[in-house]
């Protein structure tokens, strides 16, 4: 089949990836929260309901009326590339897309019913084709994924905390809820960074454009080593005062930090599962029923426990020395348990009743009543 055959054939040829599961690229702290939410009984019903709340239709009306919608007539170039990125995907309904008027770059995914994606002047302006089209695989993977639900109602919920904000218990209860999705999707951006590299399949693309989103259209002055260099400094510069303050620096964020999603970024597109990914090996949606929640939570819990272990910033070094001063600890004490039963001796009881050994406490502290003390 040739491009003329069908129109959202790739311009150049690249991997497509039939019936592909979001899991198979999502951070493994936003699956498991996805799969959590998804196997939730009754969680479609609410969020349903909630929509009505929702100023989704607000803002379909508002991107229509007062945006470009992409297509073949205008801005065709973006309207190729989007049809790829769904080709690639394999997501069958491609989204609507518009182009709206805004200086700073930035793109987002959202809709209850619906994905639409939504992309800035300034973006479009910024990036080259192989760039753009990294973009806009990130977009789609937030489609796949479903992300665009939950976008949508962190955008209500700040607007609402906005507006109840001289309610102080109330403020502090939504702000609770927002403060816990921006953090879900800081790594939900983590794994569309993921979906926008199959998408592209040009690594050096997605650090091009990651890059110019931090530094602006210089290219000429810019390096993606020295900029990947500044993430590892990042990580580990510092002492636990630091590591505070970029704790407050990324609360408010709903990204995390240009460098640290390009090293996040590298390090996946030299892993293992990419390459499987690649090779054609990956889940399939038709397997996402029989997801188990529990190998999702394990799956997470393994990856944070393997971040603060390899981590170079200084306080999750301190989280993780005292853990593993904690682990020795209860392993020594476990051993010494268990070699003491093991050989049959137990604890044994002296004549008087009290416990024979050193937990007595000796002459001065100790009683005779068989209590043990401290």
């Amino acid at each position: 089949m040739t491009e003329n055959d069908q129109g959202n054939v790739p311009s150049r040829q690249r991997k497509r990836f039939p019936g592909i599961s979001s899991r198979a690229y999502e951070h493994p702290a936003d699956r498991s929260a996805l799969v959590a939410l998804r196997k939730l009984s009754g969680f479609d019903t609410v969020f349903k309901a909630l929509s009505g709340l929702l100023p989704e239709r607000s803002l379909r009306l508002l991107f229509l009326s007062d945006s470009v919608r992409v297509s073949d007539a205008q801005f065709s170039h973006l309207n190729d590339m989007l049809r790829d990125a769904c080709y690639i995907l394999d997501l069958e309904k491609v989204p609507p897309m518009y182009v709206t008027q805004d200086p700073k770059p930035n793109a987002m995914c959202i809709g209850l019913d619906e994905p639409i994606i939504v992309v800035t002047t300034g973006l479009v302006e910024l990036l080259d084709e192989e760039e753009m089209r990294a973009v806009v695989g990130h977009e789609v993977g937030h489609a796949l994924s479903g992300h665009s639900v939950y976008r949508t109602v962190l955008l209500f919920l700040t607007g609402l905390a906005l507006k109840i904000a001289w309610i102080p218990l109330g403020n502090v209860a939504i702000m609770a809820i927002v403060t816990a999705l921006r953090e879900w999707f800081r790594k939900s951006e983590l794994s569309a960074d993921r979906a926008g590299l199959l998408v592209g399949q040009d690594v050096q693309a997605s650090m091009r454009g990651l890059m110019k989103i931090a530094g602006g259209n210089h290219l000429h002055e810019m390096n993606v080593d020295a900029f990947l260099a500044q993430a590892d400094e990042y990580e580990k510069a510092g002492d636990l005062r630091d590591s505070v303050l970029k704790i407050l620096n990324v609360l408010p964020r709903t990204h995390p930090f240009t460098t640290v999603r390009a090293a996040e970024l590298k390090k996946w597109s030299e892993n293992r599962d990419f390459q499987r990914i690649m090779d054609g090996h990956y889940p399939k949606r038709s397997e996402d029923k029989d997801t188990s929640v529990t190998d999702s939570f394990r799956e997470s819990a393994g990856h944070y426990a393997d971040t603060v272990r390899t981590s170079k910033d200084p306080l999750m070094k301190l989280v993780g020395d005292i853990a593993g001063g904690a682990g020795d600890l209860a392993g020594d004490l476990g051993g010494k348990l268990r070699n003491r039963f093991n050989s049959g001796q137990g604890p044994k009881k002296s004549d008087d009743g009290g416990t024979a050994g050193d937990d007595k406490g000796g002459s001065d502290g100790g009683t005779g009543d068989g209590r043990n003390q401290g």
